[in-house]
């Protein structure tokens, strides 16, 4: 039969998929089926060189086991036949047969295992569980971070080019990398023929699944984003590597719901323990309860849609993570009524049980600057007649549709930018960038770039000097944000003087001081922050702060609330002052000498105390 001796199972129980030890090499595999084998081929061949098949006998449920014993695995892969038909190994954990990206003969392909993984020394590398309010998610695609050319890597849409780019992330404020995702997938779509069978035979559907949303496989790195042979070793090392320089690594598993709970729970903390990821962000349907209260993931940073009633573990470590912030924000910077309800709920919000994460643009609709620049969306290039997308995107192009030279226009949406960049990381929540963002990357309109693996969806590192302006307003700001705590507490506000200091540790104000106005009609809300319930890592209390919101197409005069004694205001942020890029330089902050301030239509300014 073969050079390998197949040993009787006995007592034990092994986890799924493939175990290797000493010389010998076990495989548990979960499978409906009335039978089940072992492929083993040579490596570069196409036909298999043994077949073993699993015993009924050695079947434990629906899990059926096998162990091989030999002097030499090397050089072999493997894969499974059930019931006549290859299939790969559902906990493979890296796969042959996938290596370059988007070759339409991969569609429907069976992809192999190796069975020799190579080892990786740590180094004595952990998570560094950096706690929600100090963090700064930065979103990226492996391949859409640096396949333009203006990306200047050498490694361009693989794992090794992202740590090409860490010193950017780091130097832009960023204290976390999201990446979508990450493990293995078929970019080739093919016709769907059901859950059961998500990939035919049939001839490819010319299309590319270039975000990676799709049934998967879950314990493996993805090969193609892999610049040399061996993709758990170069993800490994990008989470080294991701961690020396201070930054945390959330990885995006999407399940389709079809998986059973366990399953998903077992490949969370196969992430978490194998590759020391900080974080998992779950997409689609998941049993929340079930992970949320595992103790093995009691330090990882978990997101999700919402959590429910899983109650607060040892640390804070659930996230949630929906549109809600980005529809409300949205709403108010483009001036709709009733909405300071929404503004003051948004800036606020930071419960006990869950980390909030922000944002005003993901990867699913409009970009920052498309936000900006169009108000409906243009996905023609999809192929679907536009019928693609959200058409939601509450969004307003300031007057003209797309690109434009008029200088009107063009001014108007960079203090929209500037507005919408203040909204989001002046809020309690944790702030998430979409890469590119920060310099004004654009789709064109499009909102639902799912399939667009060229130009639309890369990043064109030439738009930092072109939009450099809005990269330094980016930069600086996450710099101020978190150089004062009161913007991002370790808990939400009480809008209470719990500590008997004269003031709440936040105060909600309209154009008259201590006087708030929720009309419908009303755009203008100011919100103090004590700087006294903000305690810096010196010990040292934060400054306080009037953030002065008019988001009405007509300038309004502002009372000023009164400091404490010896103190003045001065003007931090002035979104309205293009000549200053809408930021005062620290040090060359313009003094209030007035108890008044008129506020520019469509504009935020920031007073801090002194």
């Amino acid at each position: 039969m073969g050079k390998f001796k197949v040993l009787e199972q006995g007592e034990r129980w092994y986890p799924l998929g493939m175990t290797a030890e000493n010389k010998t090499v076990h495989w548990s595999v979960a499978a409906q089926g009335q039978n089940l084998s072992l492929l083993l081929f040579r490596k570069g061949e196409e036909q298999p060189a043994w077949s073993y098949a699993f015993r009924k006998k050695d079947r434990q449920g629906d899990v059926w086991n096998l162990t091989l014993e030999g002097d030499d695995f090397s050089g072999l892969e493997y894969c499974l036949e059930l019931d006549g038909k290859a299939c790969a190994d559902p906990w493979g954990r890296s796969f042959i047969g996938a290596e370059v990206w988007g070759q339409l003969e991969n569609g429907g392909k069976v992809l192999r295992t190796p069975v020799e993984q190579e080892t990786f020394d740590w180094q004595g590398d952990r998570p560094l569980e950096i706690p929600y309010e100090e963090t700064v998610i930065y979103r990226v695609h492996t391949r859409g971070l640096t396949m333009h050319p203006s990306s200047k890597v050498k490694a361009k849409g693989t794992f090794a080019g992202i740590v090409e780019k860490l010193g950017y992330i780091r130097e832009l404020g960023a204290t976390a990398i999201e990446l979508m995702p990450v493990n293995e997938f078929q970019e080739v779509m093919m016709p769907d023929h059901g859950a059961g069978n998500p990939y035919g035979q049939d001839r490819p559907t010319g299309k590319l699944n270039y975000w990676g949303y799709g049934p998967a496989y879950y314990f493996a790195p993805k090969a193609s984003y892999a610049g040399g042979n061996n993709p758990v070793v170069e993800f490994k090392k990008l989470v080294k590597e991701a961690h020396k320089s201070g930054l945390e690594l959330i990885v995006e598993l999407y399940f389709t719901g079809a998986e059973n709970p366990g399953f998903v729970l077992e490949a969370v903390r196969f992430w978490a323990e194998e590759f020391h990821v900080d974080g998992i962000h779950l997409v689609g349907p998941v049993n929340g309860d079930l992970i949320g209260r595992d103790p093995y993931l009691s330090r990882t940073k978990l997101i999700c849609t919402s959590w429910g009633d899983t109650p607060k573990g040892t640390v804070k470590h659930l996230g949630e993570c929906n549109d809600g912030f980005m529809i409300d924000m949205r709403r108010v910077l483009k001036g709709d009524e009733d909405q300071l309800n929404q503004l003051i709920f948004r800036t606020r919000r930071n419960p006990d049980q869950a980390g909030v994460i922000n944002y005003m643009a993901n990867t699913n609709g409009f970009t920052m600057m498309d936000m900006v620049s169009y108000d409906t969306k243009h996905n023609e290039t999809n192929g679907e007649n536009n019928q693609d997308g959200n058409s939601y995107n509450f969004s307003w192009n300031c007057g003209v549709e797309g690109a434009t030279k008029r200088k009107k226009i063009m001014e108007l949406r960079k203090k929209q930018l500037r507005n919408g960049w203040l909204l989001l990381l002046l809020s309690q929540g944790t702030p998430l960038i979409l890469s590119g963002d920060e310099f004004g990357n654009s789709q064109g309109g499009n909102n639902n770039a799912y399939c667009q693996d060229n130009e639309v969806s890369w990043l064109n590192w030439n738009q930092i000097r072109q939009n450099r302006e809005l990269y330094e307003f980016v930069k600086k700001t996450i710099g101020f944000r978190k150089a004062h705590p009161v913007f991002h507490m370790n808990k939400e506000p009480r809008i209470m003087d719990y500590m008997a200091l004269g003031q709440p540790d936040v105060s909600y104000h309209g154009v008259r001081a201590w006087c708030p106005e929720f009309d419908n009609f009303r755009r203008q809300l100011g919100i103090m922050y004590c700087g006294q319930y903000g305690k810096k890592k010196d010990g040292s209390c934060d400054n306080s702060f009037y953030v002065a919101y008019n988001m009405h197409w007509e300038p309004h005069q502002f009372d000023l609330p009164n400091l404490s004694k010896g103190q003045k205001w001065h003007v931090v942020y002035n979104t309205d002052a293009k000549e200053v890029n809408g930021m005062y330089e620290e040090g060359k902050e313009v003094l209030v000498e007035e108890r008044q301030f008129m506020v520019p239509a469509r504009t935020i300014v920031v007073f801090m105390g002194k």
